[in-house]
């Protein structure tokens, strides 16, 4: 089973300016009838299986946050693809020249009247529209059960899984047609988790007189020693020490981590001690409201935040903290939220999940 990781994928790429100033065609071009519906397809979630679904949630069910992805176009796709190229080219006029959000909406995101279309759909349905993203990738909004079963024509569900219970569409969601030319799809309609990827291996602890960790800790990888590793290791393993050595080592630079949990910032503090590192708290960031200390995906912030300054060890860390809702994985709405105002150059995305079970338009 192949993994993917949760990330989102950020351009910000510079245009001639008389490039930038070139209008973006409007694909809705017929009056939205809501009777007139096509499937979003491939938007059901594989273990929301007739066998585990224990009946309909209530109409008043809270769906929050939920998020609408927008289709670019056919010309727009290909001038993106074009652009990724030229970034890479140290001779195009375009290399390593980036866009905000905000330019980079203007260029590849749909035209106003489409976005309007699509917005106004959704008042109209009931639905609150949170916002439109900057870069004009995507439209949160919130509801509930109800709305989303009148509107998307789709029932969510109560599925027992493992010894789990979640919420999910029972079938895949359907849209005004005339929509469908700037709808990709809905990022998600259930809470079944995605996955940190972190494994804990065991307990160790240091001599005060020597400074020793005990134990050493190997595991096996495909039938072969698998060693873990402190930010020493790292360094020498990967040869960093000569960038440490002419400064090369994070300052002035921000690492934004995505993460659906709030972090205990001691954890940070005695991680660096152990191992040396200069004191450096990271800066928390809540995207709505605090989710906490959430078991297993507090660990795997910890780790991300840990690990990043341990390698770029005077860098800014900035962990962006979403709640997960009924509808939406707080990891996706921390990128989202991290992209939309220019947190950071570089952002770091660890969680996984199997590919099928990531929406159609993926």
């Amino acid at each position: 089973m192949q993994v993917a990781l949760v990330s989102v994928s950020v351009l910000f790429s510079a245009l001639p300016v008389a490039a930038q100033a070139i209008q973006v065609a409007a694909r809705v071009t017929q009056p939205v009838d809501i009777e007139d519906v096509v499937p979003l397809r491939g938007h059901t979630h594989p273990l929301a299986h007739p066998e585990h679904d224990r009946g309909p949630a209530p109409d008043s069910l809270p769906m929050r946050r939920m998020l609408l992805i927008l289709e670019r176009g056919r010309d727009q796709e290909a001038e993106l693809r074009q652009l990724l190229d030229e970034q890479q080219v140290k001779s195009s006029p375009n290399y390593h020249q980036w866009l905000t959000p905000e330019q980079f909406g203007k260029r590849f995101g749909p035209a106003d009247s489409d976005i309007q279309a699509v917005t106004d759909w959704l008042t109209t349905q009931g639905f609150e529209v949170n916002r439109v993203g900057a870069g004009r990738t995507v439209i949160e909004f919130s509801g509930t059960a109800g709305l989303v079963r009148h509107a998307l024509h789709t029932e969510i569900h109560k599925f027992a899984v493992q010894g789990e219970e979640h919420w999910a569409n029972a079938s895949d969601p359907r849209i005004p047609a005339a929509l469908a030319p700037v709808v990709a799809g809905i990022a998600s309609l259930n809470n079944f988790p995605r996955r940190s990827l972190h494994r804990r291996v065991g307990t160790f602890s240091r001599s005060k007189a020597t400074g020793e960790a005990r134990p050493l800790f190997t595991g096996t990888c495909g039938g072969r020693p698998c060693y873990a590793v402190v930010p020493g290791d790292f360094a020498t393993i990967y040869n960093v020490q000569p960038l440490y050595q002419t400064g090369t080592d994070g300052t002035g630079q921000t690492i934004a981590i995505v993460g659906d949990s709030n972090i205990n910032i001691q954890d940070v503090r005695d991680f660096r001690s152990a191992f040396g590192l200069p004191a450096n708290d990271p800066q928390v960031v809540l995207n709505g409201p605090d989710p906490g200390l959430v078991p297993f995906a507090e660990s795997e912030a910890d780790l991300d935040v840990e690990w990043a300054g341990a390698v770029a060890k005077n860098a800014t860390i900035a962990l962006v903290v979403s709640e997960d809702t009924e509808a939406s994985f707080g990891v996706d709405l921390s990128a989202l939220y991290i992209v939309d105002n220019n947190i950071a150059p570089v952002m770091s995305a660890s969680y996984g999940f199997c590919e099928l079970f990531g929406a159609g338009f993926n």
